[in-house]
């Protein structure tokens, strides 16, 4: 087993309270990120069925979470290109009208195939959404597993801090303690309803 598998599953949030400052990173040779084109839903769900053993992704699971506003999916939605021109990877610049009672940016629906994984590819495509939202939004949440240890770690090394707002939470981050590097555990003192 490996220590996702371990860990339980549980719905976390995290937040980055100021998009100002935010890092760059370059992608590997071969590799590019571009905006949705047309069609793109079938690499979409494709690349999530492959990459997140958490949920079963469809074409519905598009339509429900971005066929409403398809137009502004166009400038926000980004996929990873790899060097044979196949698409190995996206994530979303998306947005939330509601959250915390004020709108924020969000990242949304981020996966790489995993033959594409530990190649340097999730800073580059992270760093583009976040400068994609920092555009429209002065800050941004996510939410994650607490099963996905990797995307913590890098969620964190991004700003982003635990946000508590279910009962759940303390006890998802308790089981994230420890698995995540010493230099980010000291992260992980979540405060109710606001970012740390």
């Amino acid at each position: 087993m490996t220590v996702d598998e371990e860990l339980p599953n549980i719905e976390v949030f995290m937040a980055r309270p100021d998009l100002s400052g935010l890092p760059k990173h370059e992608l590997p040779a071969g590799y590019s990120i571009r905006v949705y084109q047309p069609g793109d839903e079938a690499a979409w769900v494709r690349i999530h069925e492959l990459a997140d053993r958490y949920n079963k992704v469809t074409l519905e699971t598009f339509e429900s979470e971005f066929g409403y506003d398809l137009d502004s999916f166009r400038s926000r939605g980004f996929f990873l290109i790899g060097p044979n021109g196949e698409t190995v990877g996206t994530a979303s610049a998306w947005y939330d009208n509601e959250f915390e009672g004020e709108t924020w940016g969000r990242v949304h629906w981020v996966a790489i195939r995993p033959e594409h994984q530990g190649k340097g590819l999730s800073k580059p495509l992270l760093a583009r959404v976040l400068h994609r939202l920092a555009e429209d939004h002065s800050k941004c949440y996510l939410v994650t597993s607490s099963a996905r240890i990797p995307a913590i770690s890098l969620y964190l090394r991004f700003g982003f801090r635990p946000l508590m707002r279910t009962q759940t939470c303390s006890l998802a981050w308790d089981s994230v303690k420890g698995k995540i590097p010493d230099s980010y555990s000291m992260l992980l003192n979540p405060a109710r309803g606001t970012p740390i």
